[in-house]
């Protein structure tokens, strides 16, 4: 019972403020829901602090966010660190200013510098602030693409990148070595002032971001020479890509960008969508209606944060089909490679990264290009880890994505940036259309040569502490009893990454990986973000309608293996 026990701490606390304590006391005769918000602490996933807004040890809400805030700063002084600083940034979401605000407050009464950025910015460019500043780290207040009763905070390292172990795990010690949420240090404004500890960034370090990103543009004639026969519907999300990729697609020469009305002012209640995800194909509708009355050769959209983006495009019928992630991830593989072979720039060092669960279409590809490819754990701080790992061994990070639509081009950021990301699908969606192709009929010519690929992804829910619970138990259970085969499908290798010794070094993983005789492949994990058991599949099939039938029997095999246990 310890829960109660924190929940009448928070009630009779007065380190809590009023508003926390009336709004616990309206849940006082609900037990379900006190032991929901206290049976545990939030908890650094692959995507950092994340859970529902409200009072409680497992809610975001000022003091969850103080204690994480304080934890960083303990290890920073701990490390003795010269003239420590954090950058910090935020998206639209419910209460993101005020957490970045209270975080910047616990940095300053630590005595480290906080660099707050005056108004709503993508998370990417945090990364690239971190990097420009020298910062020692820095903060962003996001959920990315959860519903709007979600926020979340994630903390990046000097290089730009999320942390990874062993600073992570030094991290999460010490926030949790704060017992008591006195300890977190919390000056008044007027001190604050007087110190000078509290610096607003604005619209300079926008000016070298975009100047950084437009440098990547690989075909920048072409986008010209094509802008006025080429037209993209854009789509925001309510979040925070409005004015940072129409700039990016302004500046290197793309003129016919409309953006979709509803969507494009920030709204902290994403009102027109069910999830503000372009993993989602529903938040396309309103942009796929605005298309087809403007006859668009694309469709773009970025979720909250602007991290990730998805992409719309016309098939052999005319009609608009969503891209999955690892379609989109293929494309610009191909895209970039040729484009740099083309302009003598690929060379023995040349790299892409994906990451464990990704198709390996991209994969087949960068191989006829004479390019490696490197595997990582899921999250994409984990492709950050390695481009710094790059620095020392030599190699030449070219390109790196995710199947949930995170993709990466450069050095200067250290995490997906959808900003890139837009620029570079809407270029090569110009590059395709000179030809006289879709980005369709592009995809179409890359499955006749490499094999048609196809993946897909089932997630389980599993809420509350007895659902947490559950599904540790299921995936232990699925360990403990593996299948040999599926659907009369040899099981050929199996991953453990809890124990798994690959060719490239990796962290531990609680995922299942089971590569089958015909080369398909299917995962389980749990998500590090979300409450979630999450089942990736992928099949080669010799055309589409192959490719679906064996996608499906791999489903069914892999569904009635799960469920008998």
């Amino acid at each position: 019972m310890v829960y109660n026990e924190r929940y009448n701490k928070w009630i009779s606390d007065s380190a809590f403020d009023e508003e926390t304590r009336r709004e616990l006391m309206r849940i006082k005769d609900d037990e379900k829901e006190i032991e929901d918000r206290f049976y545990k602490d939030l908890e650094f996933g692959t995507g950092g602090l994340r859970g529902i807004i409200g009072a409680g040890t497992n809610r975001m809400n000022r003091y969850t966010v103080g204690r994480a805030t304080q934890g960083l700063s303990n290890y920073i002084i701990r490390k003795n660190i010269d003239n420590p600083s954090v950058v910090i940034a935020y998206d639209s979401r419910h209460l993101s200013r005020e957490f970045a605000m209270e975080a910047s407050r616990v940095l300053n009464s630590n005595g480290i510098a906080a660099y707050v950025f005056s108004e709503l910015r993508p998370t990417p460019e945090l990364s690239f602030a971190v990097r420009e500043l020298k910062a020692t780290a820095g903060i962003v207040i996001t959920a990315s693409h959860n519903p709007p009763q979600y926020n979340g905070y994630k903390v990046y390292w000097g290089d730009g990148g999320q942390v990874v172990s062993p600073i992570a795990e030094e991290l999460i010690a010490e926030a949790n070595s704060i017992q008591d949420f006195s300890e977190i240090k919390c000056m008044d404004e007027c001190e604050i002032q007087d110190k000078g500890l509290l610096r607003f960034l604005g619209t300079e370090m926008d000016d070298r971001y975009i100047g950084k990103i437009s440098s990547l543009s690989l075909n920048p004639q072409v986008v010209r020479e094509m802008d006025d026969n080429f037209r993209i519907v854009y789509t925001p999300l309510h979040g925070t890509g409005n004015i940072p990729v129409r700039r990016i697609l302004r500046e290197i020469g793309f003129t016919n960008v409309t953006v979709v009305p509803e969507q494009e002012q920030p709204d902290k209640d994403f009102p027109t969508v069910k999830y503000p995800n372009p993993e989602e194909h529903e938040a396309f509708t309103l942009a796929i209606e605005l298309a087809k009355k403007q006859s668009a050769d694309i469709i773009i959209g970025t979720d909250p944060d602007c991290d990730r983006v998805g992409a719309v495009v016309k098939d052999n019928l005319g009609e608009y089909v969503v891209l999955t992630g690892n379609q989109i991830g293929a494309l610009l593989t191909d895209y970039i490679l040729g484009s740099l072979k083309k302009q003598g720039r690929l060379n023995d060092k040349s790299t892409i990264i994906n990451t464990i669960v990704t198709g390996k279409l991209g994969e087949k590809i960068a191989e006829s290009y004479n390019v490696r490819t490197i595997s990582v754990l899921t999250g994409f701080k984990y492709i950050a880890e390695k481009i710094k790992e790059f620095e020392d061994s030599g190699l030449e990070f070219v390109f790196g994505y995710e199947e949930s639509y995170g993709y990466l081009a450069g050095t200067f950021v250290r995490d997906k940036d959808a900003v890139i990301a837009s620029m570079l699908i809407c270029e090569m969606a110009a590059c395709y259309k000179k030809r006289g192709m879709t980005l369709y009929e592009g995809l179409m010519s890359l499955f006749r040569k490499y094999g048609f690929y196809k993946e897909s992804l089932a997630s389980v829910t599993f809420k509350g502490k007895e659902g947490m619970e559950k599904m540790v138990r299921l995936i232990d259970s699925l360990r403990n009893g593996l299948p040999g085969g599926i659907n009369g499908i040899r099981v050929k290798e199996v991953r453990d990454y809890l124990n798994y010794h690959g060719p490239v070094r990796l962290p531990k993983e609680n995922a299942l990986q089971f590569i089958l005789e015909d080369k398909s492949w299917f995962c389980i994990r749990p998500s590090g973000t979300e409450p979630k058991l999450k089942i990736y599949y992928s099949v080669i099939g010799d055309n589409q309608e192959d490719a679906e039938a064996r996608m499906s029997r791999l489903k069914e095999g892999v569904e009635f293996f799960v469920k008998i246990k």
